[in-house]
């Protein structure tokens, strides 16, 4: 029997997205083959301490056990495989990725959202370590979860988008009847105001009014220093997800229609109610448009690995006109990025081989670059 691929997989995180990213870890470890792969679990708490456990040689009876307590919490049945080693000792083995030794890990997994995960946080840390890791880099993750900085990239490439605004709660503070003027008379209402670095919809506000608008800014500077405010578009949400690095692939287009108003946590996590129509049921020459328009968007912030870029159908004269990127999407087999290939006929398992591939070969590539000049 050959030798399996040893792969680290770190998640949790301090991040509004903690659960969400335990929901993923959960749905991966269930999902790998064990006869080809040695999964070493990595939690982050949302403190910020790491913990590590044994390598895992099945599936996780449920996602409570993944948060490696030196207890189990209470009412949590107690699995001596599972209880974690505080770091800085956690952290050796991912230090240690790619060398060779017996012991280390051949490639890690981030399964973190949000930020200190999805932001280029831990893409730096890796990147310094110099071992193998899955998704984006350090810069397409920190622009792909900076909603202002993606933005601007998205413009540079040419690629329509909805009206926008953004300042940081110093600018606000400092000058509010400024904002709220530019606000009322280039958007107007009702318009969508959000934390312009995070995910999973958390911090995200419909405004109908100057009220509505004042208090959604709060809210969205609880969870980051600067806030964009976007225009209300009468559109349908569709979704394309990205698979490579420098000749990715793309999926068949899939459609969410939202429970809620807008498709906020509680329609993505909660409710169960929101539904996702795979492929979407748009004309063919649209479909190819959107897939066209997401290799670009991908190619923009230089992306790797994996991603989600989400689009809107303005329902009035069918314009495209592209929403985000998402360089860590939800990634459950019943999450939209999983589903769309599914759909395209890459089911969830080979899916994750792909990504644990492109990551060993991207960081091959990386290998026989210089970083030094002798004189």
């Amino acid at each position: 029997m050959s030798k399996r691929v040893r792969v680290g997989l770190v998640y949790g995180g301090k991040s509004g997205e903690h659960e969400v990213s335990l929901s993923t870890a959960m749905a991966v470890i269930q999902a790998f083959d064990h006869t080809k792969y040695e999964v070493k679990p990595f939690y982050i708490t949302k403190e910020g301490s790491w913990r590590s456990g044994p390598v895992l040689e099945g599936p996780v009876a449920n996602k409570e056990l993944l948060k490696l307590e030196a207890e189990p919490a209470r009412g949590v049945a107690k699995v001596s495989s599972l209880q974690g080693t505080e770091s800085p000792g956690a952290l050796q083995p991912i230090f240690q990725a790619g060398t060779g030794d017996d012991n280390a890990l051949d490639v890690i997994f981030p399964l973190l959202h949000g930020t200190f995960g999805e932001d280029g946080t831990i893409q730096g840390l890796l990147e310094m370590a110099n071992v193998p890791y899955v998704g984006a880099g350090v810069l397409a993750s920190a622009v792909g979860m900076d909603k202002v900085m993606m933005k601007k990239m998205f413009a540079q490439e040419g690629l329509p988008q909805c009206v926008f605004r953004h300042f940081t709660r110093a600018q606000w503070e400092k000058d509010q009847p400024f904002f709220l003027m530019e606000i009322e008379i280039s958007i107007g209402y009702p318009c969508f105001v959000k934390p312009a670095n995070l995910g999973s919809s958390v911090g995200i506000s419909k405004a109908r009014n100057r009220e509505e608008l004042i208090e959604a800014l709060a809210l969205a500077f609880q969870f980051d220093r600067k806030a964009i405010v976007e225009e209300y578009i009468e559109a349908r949400e569709v979704e394309v997800a990205v698979l490579g690095n420098d000749s990715p692939i793309v999926s068949v287009v899939g459609e969410i229609v939202s429970s809620n108003e807008f498709y906020d946590y509680k329609a993505k996590y909660i409710d169960g109610k929101s539904a996702m129509i795979i492929p979407a049921e748009i004309p063919a020459d649209i479909a190819e448009q959107l897939r066209e328009m997401a290799v670009r968007a991908f190619q923009a912030i230089d992306g790797s690995g994996l991603a989600r870029v989400d689009f809107f159908l303005r329902k009035s004269d069918q314009a495209i006109m592209i929403n985000e990127i998402n360089t860590m999407p939800g990634f459950t087999p019943f999450s939209m990025y999983p589903l769309l290939w599914k759909e395209t006929g890459k089911p969830y398992r080979e899916l994750l081989n792909d990504l644990i591939q492109l990551a060993l070969e991207r960081h091959e590539g990386k290998q026989h670059l210089k970083y030094s000049f002798d004189t």
